[in-house]
């Protein structure tokens, strides 16, 4: 491990983190979900209480991600690095992280929902092995106001 990366602590966020993390998320996340209150990420703790991974150092949250598999597809949502500790590898460890709960759960392809206008975001996304697939929109409808 690098010094950069000494302490750093990687684990599953639980009920007790929910409101540290949505605080983290108006700091360190770029743009806003229709999930981004404390009902959302509850549901999201209680139907994968493994999916939601929090990077710690001395205890304080210094990056999220979110490693949802639906039995089919691998999507990652939310990774976000506090401004304060980017290009330090914990984005990068973080997605480790999240491989390797994929692979273990057989998944074979991750996707990631990432931002057109997040410059810096496509570059720490490129840096770990990911790409865009043009050919792919994403269709939305919301199911609630």
């Amino acid at each position: 491990m690098s010094d950069l990366l000494s302490g750093l602590r990687i684990r599953p966020a639980g009920s007790a983190d929910i409101n540290a993390v949505l605080r983290f998320w108006r700091d360190a996340a770029e743009g806003t979900s229709i999930s981004d209150d404390h009902d959302g990420v509850a549901r999201l703790i209680a139907r994968d209480p493994e999916a939601l991974l929090l990077a710690e150092r001395d205890g304080e949250p210094v990056g999220t991600v979110i490693a949802g598999f639906d039995g089919w597809r691998c999507h990652l949502y939310r990774l976000a690095v506090h401004p304060g500790h980017r290009r330090q590898g914990i984005g990068r460890a973080l997605l480790a992280a999240a491989e390797e709960r994929f692979a273990a759960l057989g998944g074979r392809r991750a996707d990631a929902m990432v931002l057109d206008r997040n410059e810096p975001a496509h570059h720490a996304w490129h840096a770990s092995g990911y790409a865009p697939e043009p050919q792919w929109s994403r269709w939305v409808r919301h199911l609630t106001d």
